[in-house]
């Protein structure tokens, strides 16, 4: 009884601080930066103020591992594998190009600069891939705690946000036809919602691009986490693996079999949006949980060298994404 009161506060608390998020989001400047940030941030903050009592915990692990999981199962109805086989080789080129050439480029600078290596891997798949929502899906692939992961969201997510905004600066000076402007956001930009912001500035070619070019790279999720996890059981020793011991993240999987059937058609447009916000208010929840698990002292230490690392890696990522685009698209 008394472990059944503590998961439904602790599950309340998260609700409710996902709940704040979504509001914040509509305040001018919180929007780049996206709820499932804000999430985390709120989470952060209430810790540092009010704590977080033992009778919370069960709540807040609820949230932040199985909630975590059913959303990111859930946001693979955002993906419509159609939309990407149509668009062309060059798009699907553009987009692998770009999150080989980032994955490489912030995990070496992370290196360099004395991060960790979980977190710089997170930090790399977070910039490569798709923002937060890449990095809390990696995360239990390579075992990394609940400070690498927030920090590394937070790290990526802020620069998502300067990006985004600079981008929208440059759109009438860099050249690009709307489409092919619409392939490099979305082929260097963190979020989804960073992708659509800064493509907007190219009117709806660019977005229809964008939106695109980024599904692609959230595609490659699937092989990314399976890799990652295969490479981290093999360091630990396990020796010759079988089937039956693989990593797989079953909750990946999931996220694409979701795609699967969103790209049947079985499910109408506006119910698979409505799929889509669900899944991404879950991870709100446990972005929220994970917010209130972190230690300040330890987020202040690591997060300044995880975040040069990134922002040198995403200039580089956006003048090698520019070059990709203006040869490919």
């Amino acid at each position: 009884m008394r472990t059944s009161f503590s998961l439904i506060h602790g599950l309340a608390l998260t609700a409710a601080l996902a709940l704040s998020s979504v509001w914040a989001v509509r305040l001018p400047f919180l929007s780049m930066l996206g709820p499932l940030v804000i999430a985390m941030m709120l989470g952060i903050m209430f810790r540092s103020i009010f704590g977080t009592k033992k009778t919370l915990q069960p709540g807040i692990s609820f949230s932040s591992k199985h909630l975590l999981r059913l959303g990111i199962i859930l946001l693979g109805m955002r993906l419509n594998l159609t939309d990407i086989y149509h668009a062309g080789a060059n798009v699907f080129f553009v987009a692998v190009f770009s999150m080989a050439f980032s994955l490489a480029a912030v995990y070496i600078l992370s290196r360099w600069f004395r991060v960790d290596q979980k977190l710089s891997i997170l930090t790399a798949c977070g910039t490569a891939i798709c923002g937060a929502a890449a990095v809390v899906a990696i995360a239990p692939q390579i075992k990394a705690n609940d400070n690498e992961t927030a920090i590394s969201a937070a790290a990526v997510s802020l620069l998502g946000t300067l990006f985004t905004v600079i981008y929208t600066v440059i759109y009438s000076i860099i050249g690009l036809a709307p489409g092919a402007f619409g392939a490099f956001a979305g082929g260097t930009l963190h979020e989804v919602a960073h992708v659509v912001a800064a493509a907007a500035a190219g009117g709806s070619d660019a977005v229809d691009m964008a939106i695109i070019v980024k599904l692609t790279r959230v595609a490659l999720l699937v092989p990314v986490a399976l890799i990652l996890g295969m490479m981290t059981q093999r360091k630990k020793g396990a020796g010759k693996l079988s089937f039956s011991s693989l990593p797989i993240p079953w909750f990946i999987l999931g996220f694409l079999a979701m795609s699967a059937f969103h790209t049947s058609g079985m499910i109408p447009e506006a119910q698979a949006e409505q799929i889509v916000s669900v899944s991404y208010f879950l991870i709100g929840m446990a972005m929220a949980g994970l917010g209130l698990k972190v230690h300040v002292s330890e987020f202040q230490e690591n997060g300044g060298r995880a975040l040069a690392a990134g922002l040198i890696g995403s200039v580089l990522l956006s003048l090698f994404g520019y070059v990709i685009v203006f040869l490919l698209i």
